[in-house]
C-alpha cells in the first residue's frame, strides 16, 4: 500500500500529538469546569468555523423549515456548544471515573428494558445515534457490568485509533473497529455470546445502507444493525443518553423484529423503525445532535418508492 505524502503524514502526526496532549491535560478538569470550558469553546467554534456553521444551518433548514432563520441560528449555536461541552466532559477522565453514576441517571424502568432483552439469550443489538452524549451511554452501560462492545470507525491515523481505543478501554468500553480484519466475525461472536453490541446508525457513511425517512426526507442509513439482529435473532434496543439539567438521563426502548417474510423488506422496515426513534430523540432536544453532519448527502436512486419519504415521523416519548 502506497504511503501518504510527507506533508500529510506530518499533519497526522501533529494532530495525534495535539489530541494526546489535550487528553492528558483535560483529564484533571472537574466536570463543571469541563462543561463550562466546552460551552465557551463551542461558541467560539460556531463563530469561527464558517464551513461547519453553514452545514449545520443547511441541515436545520431541511429538518425544521417552519422555524425562522434566527431560531435555527440559535439552535445551531447551541448544538456547537453542547457538542464541545459533551466532548470535554468525557475527556475529564478522573472526575468522570469518580462521578459517572451521579452524572448519568439510569431509571429502573429503562434498565429493565435492557435486562429483559438480554434475558432472551441471543444478545442485544443496541442502536443509538450521535445524540446527547453517546460516549457516556457506552461507559454507563459498561460500568454497570453488562458485557458490551461498540462498533466504531477507525481514524485515518492508526496511532490516533489506538489512542481512542485505549481511552475508551480505560472507561470499560471495548471497541470493534469495523474496517479491520475479522470485525464481522467479532460482531457475530459478541451476539452469540449473549453480549450487547452497540452501533450508531444516524450518519451517511460509506457502508451498506438503505434509504429510510429522516425528518421527512429519504436518507441513506446503515443497515448493519437490522442485518445483525435478523441474522442472529438478537433483541433490538434503542437508547440515548441526553442532557438533563447538569447531568444526563438514559432512556431505552426495545424495538420488535418486523413481521415480514422477505428478508430485504424486514431490513428496510426495522431500519426505518430505528431511524424514527432516533429522529424522535433529536426532536426532544434538537440542540443535542450533530447538525454539521451532511445527513442527506447521498441521494436515493430513482427506483426507491417516493411514498417512503412521506412516512410519518415517530412521536416524541
Amino acid at each position: 500500500m502506497e504511503r501518504p505524502p510527507l506533508t500529510k503524514r506530518l499533519k497526522r502526526y501533529l494532530r495525534y500529538l495535539l489530541i494526546a496532549g489535550m487528553l492528558r491535560l483535560l483529564q484533571f478538569l472537574p466536570l463543571g469546569a469541563a462543561r463550562t470550558l466546552g460551552m465557551t469553546l463551542g461558541g467560539w467554534a460556531y463563530a469561527l468555523a464558517g464551513g461547519e456553521r453553514r452545514k449545520a444551518l443547511k441541515s436545520l433548514a431541511r429538518a425544521f423549515p417552519e422555524r425562522t432563520g434566527a431560531e435555527r441560528d440559535a439552535l445551531a449555536r447551541d448544538a456547537f456548544r453542547h457538542l464541545a461541552a459533551a466532548a470535554l466532559e468525557v475527556a475529564s477522565a478522573r472526575a468522570l471515573e469518580a462521578g459517572l453514576e451521579s452524572l448519568v441517571s439510569w431509571p429502573d424502568a429503562d434498565r429493565q428494558v435492557l435486562e429483559a432483552a438480554l434475558a432472551k439469550g441471543k444478545g442485544v443489538v443496541f442502536v443509538s445515534g450521535h445524540v446527547g452524549n453517546w460516549e457516556l451511554l457506552a461507559r454507563r452501560v459498561a460500568r454497570a457490568g453488562y458485557p458490551s462492545q461498540s462498533i466504531a470507525k477507525e481514524t485515518s491515523d492508526p496511532r490516533l485509533t489506538a489512542l481512542v481505543e485505549d481511552f475508551r478501554a480505560k472507561g470499560g468500553v471495548r471497541s470493534i473497529w469495523r474496517g479491520q480484519e475479522g470485525a464481522a466475525r467479532a460482531m457475530l461472536r459478541a451476539l452469540r455470546s449473549g453480549e450487547i453490541l452497540g452501533i450508531l446508525i444516524d450518519q451517511d457513511t460509506k457502508v451498506q445502507s438503505v434509504f429510510v425517512p429522516f425528518f421527512g426526507e429519504l436518507a441513506a442509513t446503515p443497515r448493519a444493525a437490522a442485518d445483525l439482529a435478523l441474522r442472529t435473532g438478537a433483541a433490538v434496543v434503542v437508547g440515548f443518553c441526553q442532557r438533563d439539567g447538569a447531568g444526563y438521563r438514559l432512556t431505552m426502548e426495545e424495538v420488535p423484529h418486523p413481521d415480514a417474510a422477505e428478508r430485504e423488506a424486514a431490513v428496510q422496515a426495522l431500519t426505518a423503525a430505528l431511524s424514527q426513534r432516533i429522529e424522535a430523540a433529536i426532536r426532544r432536544a434538537p440542540e443535542q445532535w450533530v447538525w454539521m453532519h451532511q445527513r442527506w448527502k447521498t441521494r436515493p436512486p430513482e427506483d426507491v418508492p417516493p411514498a417512503l419519504a412521506g412516512a410519518p415521523s415517530a412521536p416524541a416519548r
